[in-house]
């Protein structure tokens, strides 16, 4: 039932996608030949006339369209006809192409502010995180941090926790010898090692047998994060390079040792770069009693485990008043579209991978786990949130999409001249072609994530 929910909810946006376009075209004295639901490949499952417009439902539903005399060769209206979609000025041709991205911004925003009233509140996007039990080692630092069960955890190494994915991030990728260094702790840990061991030059090998003081408290890396991968709008990567190979073995060396003695194949450098993979402590504040506490530093083991449980809590903004409806439902919608807009760009940078990009599969089995672990309301939110992508992709520059279509009229406004209607066309086809093989890869990476999940 949640799934099909679902279906209901991205059937819907859909249709108010298509709808903005069909009325938008009406309101000018466009003719509208066909109203599609669903992409014409394959077998056509519905067809009927209603008035001078013929609805279809596609096998492919994923996607609509609203088709114009324009796109018929055989269409009986007269080539100078004001009922053509090309016979209109620019500027009304160009509402008609964006009157489905506004229809999805003003359906996005109605969904948003039917939770508001209906519920009484809104998902702020922010968690109270709770530390739980230690199930550590008692030899793990965390026993000796000074954390207590019920704390709130208000950052960790500068990085505000908001939600569990930013602080489990930071613990994870501050594992003890992860094998990522940066220069600044090699040059501080080589300075400490030349104040300790003045004889020795920086890429001098230490002779075999000879014995080096080791700093008692090596410069170590704090990893954090900004606050975009906090949200995990991008991918984390630590910063600084990987260590290389052959230095793991000289690191059992030196591993809580006081001095090294040489086997007669490393430099003081080398010794300074296996100080700096050593640990990577984890700086936390909390909240207790109202009063904010700074902890000893935490120290996660090899596989980046600190033993700890956590309790979320979300932050609920109330709205049972008109204007905090108005203004949190857009907060709410401004803030995650401004999200997906930036992870977005992370995508065409490279900054997260093409497999991890998802589609309507994928999006109808999460939003029904959504709705069968948190209600309807969350599987609306959601619904919103993709009529805002939807909005967002249907407007870039892309032909076969509405902001391809934009892009044609404004260069048919700047050359004030019509463009060659093949060459538009060819164009259109060569997109479309290729959306339909990104069409196919999403379901590939959807298919692969149910798989796995």
């Amino acid at each position: 039932m949640s799934i099909f929910i679902m279906i209901v909810l991205l059937s819907l946006l859909i249709l108010v996608h298509e709808a903005g376009h069909f009325i938008a075209a009406r309101a000018f004295g466009i003719r509208v030949d066909k109203f599609g639901f669903g992409l014409p490949v394959g077998p056509t499952l519905y067809s009927k006339k209603i008035g001078d417009v013929e609805i279809l439902v596609h096998a492919f539903l994923l996607g609509g369209y609203v088709s114009f005399p324009d796109d018929e060769k055989d269409c009986d209206l007269p080539a100078d006809s004001p009922e053509r979609f090309v016979n209109k000025p620019v500027w009304q041709r160009a509402i008609v192409v964006s009157a489905g991205v506004i229809a999805n911004v003003i359906c996005a925003l109605f969904l948003v502010m039917t939770v508001a009233i209906v519920s009484g509140k809104l998902p702020s996007g922010n968690f109270e995180i709770f530390a739980g039990e230690i199930s550590a080692p008692k030899n793990a630092s965390i026993w000796n941090s000074g954390l207590q069960n019920g704390d709130k955890l208000i950052s960790a190494n500068g990085c505000e926790i908001n939600n569990v994915y930013s602080f489990v991030t930071i613990v994870k990728n501050s594992a003890k010898n992860n094998g990522y260094i940066t220069e600044d702790s090699i040059e501080s840990n080589y300075k400490m090692l030349k104040d300790l061991n003045p004889a020795f030059a920086k890429d001098e090998v230490i002779p075999s047998g000879v014995a080096i003081r080791l700093p008692e408290q090596p410069a170590q890396d704090v990893i954090t994060m900004d606050k975009y991968a906090a949200k995990g709008a991008k991918y984390f990567k630590p910063s600084g390079t990987k260590i290389d190979e052959n230095l793991k073995q000289l690191d059992t060396l030196i591993e809580d040792k006081k001095a090294y003695i040489s086997d007669g194949k490393y430099t003081m450098y080398d010794v300074a770069k296996v100080l700096a993979n050593g640990s990577h402590p984890i700086n936390i504040i909390v909240e207790r009693d109202g009063d904010i506490v700074e902890l000893n530093p935490i120290y996660p083991d090899e596989k980046g485990i600190i033993g700890l449980g956590l309790v979320a809590k979300q932050t609920m903004i109330e709205t049972k008043r008109p204007f905090p409806i108005i203004k949190e439902s857009w907060s709410y919608l401004w803030d995650n579209t401004y999200m997906m807009m930036y992870s977005l760009g992370q995508l065409f940078t490279g900054n997260i991978p093409l497999k991890d990009m998802h589609g309507v599969v994928a999006i109808t089995k999460i939003g029904g786990d959504m709705i069968d672990k948190a209600g309807k309301s969350s599987g609306i939110l959601l619904a919103a949130l993709i009529s805002m992508n939807l909005a967002i992709l249907n407007i870039l520059p892309i032909p076969a999409l509405d902001g391809g279509h934009l892009m044609f009229l404004t260069i048919e406004k700047i050359m004030r001249k019509p463009l060659n209607e093949k060459v538009v066309e060819t164009v259109s086809m060569v997109f479309f072609s290729l959306l339909i093989v990104l069409m196919v890869f999403v379901l590939f990476n959807d298919v692969i994530l149910i798989i796995h999940k």
